[in-house]
């Protein structure tokens, strides 16, 4: 699996951690196996990776667990975990459509992430730190279809999962496609290309 480089001093919260574990479902052991390995959490009586919410996790031990995850149990799983993630992770107040939640997944993206202890999105400037990639928005007018090149250091299912749960909150007819034409993470690209399209 090709993920594109990210920097130093990343951090990820703990309840966007999580989503690994609430992606795999019934297999919270396995999911909690490679986030301990990781040195994400810590073990409970029940054997599933305790991880605390307002705890912050380095990205690089993230992204190691998304590499085993991918190796092990491939992209379904992958796109399982993406899904979970806005049931998981902080999310700003102004969506109330398919537009603004697609707008608001880069937004997220960063008010779930630290760099060297700062986060990386303050909601009362506006101000965004860079240093881990966006999550794209364009709208085409007249047309019920959204493209989103997402450049960022995890898989392309994980993306179109987020994709996917964000844009089926308001329209429950979407397809989220991974454009084959536009480079690929998985190719050694730098970016993935999504288009969300509904009736």
């Amino acid at each position: 699996m090709q993920f594109v480089p990210f920097a130093e001093g990343i951090e990820v919260n703990g309840q966007t951690a999580w989503s690994i574990v609430a992606g795999f479902k019934a297999f919270s052991v396995l999911a909690s196996t490679y986030l301990l390995e990781e040195g994400i959490g810590t073990l409970d009586r029940d054997g599933v990776a305790l991880v605390e919410p307002e705890a912050w996790y380095p990205q690089r031990a993230w992204l190691k667990a998304f590499e085993k995850i991918s190796a092990h149990m491939g992209d379904a799983v992958l796109f399982e975990i993406g899904k979970a993630i806005p049931h998981n992770a902080v999310f700003p107040p102004s969506v109330k459509d398919i537009h603004t939640a697609i707008q608001a997944i880069d937004i997220a993206y960063h008010l779930n992430h630290r760099k060297q202890g700062q986060l990386m999105f303050d909601p009362a400037t506006g101000s965004m730190l860079e240093g881990i990639g966006h999550y794209g928005y364009e709208r085409l007018e007249g047309q019920n279809r959204i493209i989103s090149v997402c450049e960022n250091p995890y898989p392309c299912a994980f993306d179109r999962g987020i994709l996917t749960c964000m844009a089926e909150r308001f329209e429950p007819s979407v397809q989220v496609v991974h454009d084959e034409t536009r480079p690929c993470r998985k190719r050694g690209g730098n970016s993935c290309t999504y288009l969300i399209t509904w009736k």
